[in-house]
């Protein structure tokens, strides 16, 4: 067999996750993993008890391909009700099997061998993953620290588009920095795009987790931008039912439609006894998603001030799950060697930013910590921290 086309040759470069790796040091040495983001936060009582009621009516075989017509009415009723954007739920609204899927059917259905693929950087590991799987390559543009947040380098932007580039990824609120990307900045990204004429992927799963009393905005209600925009969102980090993989993109009906026929042969269509009951729950989520706002805020106040008695610099965590921290101040210059020691100095697990990098020569001195935890599990890793410090 021509061993370029094997299947190691074929894999090469994706590798075991770091996330595996650090899972495994928390189970083995029994630290608290602030590592990968798997909140230990309740789920909505009426959620919970809807799917199970579904479960025990027969509702366990497959659902239409593109998702229960409930529950795509929900979602176009969501984005006119928050963004003002108005979608045809028949036409412009797919349910996928999480978000993940519908980024990797959006970069399968708008890539082609040798395009390219912008994505802010760091990123979520999956998009430089799915791109390769697409043939494609993710092109990484810095976002630029300053202060204690990350912002747009649009000089860097600009200079990273050529001719081959076809899609650019956005993902605001941000992981792994908990960034959220501001109407300017926004604007300086619509202006590129109308300008080269490139597709947007927005991902934006922690839409409604931004906090202090900060808003999302979304790209696709630009001027120009809803005919090339795909919004990807989901209701795992929203309702802490990360297991469920339940999500959805709009868009215009063309580019749904890509999508739609590279997803019939990922999954086809899964989660019939949660679309329903997410549907009636995405209706009400402006009143849970505040309640879950303010416990996520006051675990990410409780970590930043924890990390900074021990001594490691915090970034402001604008929204999401994450914050950034910088572990110079303990000695080291090396994220990857510094969460790999972390378990057993401090029994606490964190994720090296530098498996979210693109770039060889981004920061390697980053280190992610998760706080969509249980307040004493937040607690317990900041005593470990500043008795290690």
């Amino acid at each position: 067999m021509n061993k370029d086309w094997s299947p190691a040759a074929r894999v090469q470069g994706l590798g075991t996750s770091v996330f595996t790796e650090m899972t495994e040091l928390a189970r083995r040495t029994g630290a608290v993993n602030l590592g990968q983001g798997v909140p230990e936060l309740a789920s909505p009582p009426g959620l919970l008890k809807d799917v199970s009621a579904a479960v025990l009516a027969g509702s366990n075989q497959y659902p239409p391909a593109v998702g229960f017509p409930v529950l795509r009415a929900a979602v176009a009723a969501h984005q006119s009700r928050r963004y003002g954007l108005e979608y045809d739920p028949q036409e412009e609204v797919l349910v996928t099997t999480g978000a993940t899927e519908a980024l990797a059917a959006a970069l399968l259905a708008l890539c082609d061998p040798g395009d390219e693929v912008l994505a802010f950087d760091p990123c979520y590991d999956a998009y430089p993953a799915v791109a390769r799987f697409a043939g494609a390559k993710v092109v990484g543009v810095p976002l630029a620290g300053q202060g204690d947040v990350f912002v747009l380098d649009a000089d860097a932007l600009r200079a990273a588009v050529t001719p081959r580039t076809r899609v650019l990824v956005l993902n605001t609120p941000h992981n792994p920095t908990g960034k959220v990307f501001t109407a300017g900045e926004l604007g300086v990204i619509a202006d590129l795009c109308r300008e080269h004429g490139l597709t947007v992927v927005t991902d934006e799963v922690y839409e409604h987790l931004v906090y202090d009393g900060a808003h999302h905005g979304t790209i696709a209600a630009l001027e120009g931008m809803r005919e090339r925009t795909l919004t990807i969102s989901s209701a795992g980090k929203t309702f802490n039912v990360t297991g469920w993989k339940v999500g959805w993109v709009c868009g215009p009906a063309e580019l749904v439609r890509a999508v739609g026929a590279a997803k019939q042969f990922l999954t086809y269509a899964s989660g019939t006894p949660y679309q329903e009951a997410l549907a009636r729950m995405l209706d009400g989520v402006e009143e849970w998603a505040a309640e879950l706002r303010r416990t996520l805020q006051r675990n990410r106040d409780l970590l930043s001030r924890g990390l900074s008695s021990a001594g490691l610099r915090p970034y402001r965590a604008e929204a999401g799950y994450f914050l950034q921290a910088d572990i110079r101040a303990w000695g080291y210059s090396d994220g990857v060697r510094f969460c790999r020691e972390l378990p057993t100095r401090a029994g606490v697990v964190a994720i090296p930013t530098a498996a979210f990098n693109l770039r060889p020569d981004a920061p390697s001195y980053l280190v992610r910590f998760s706080f969509c935890k249980r307040e004493d599990s937040v607690i317990s890793a900041v005593e470990k921290l500043v008795n290690a410090a």
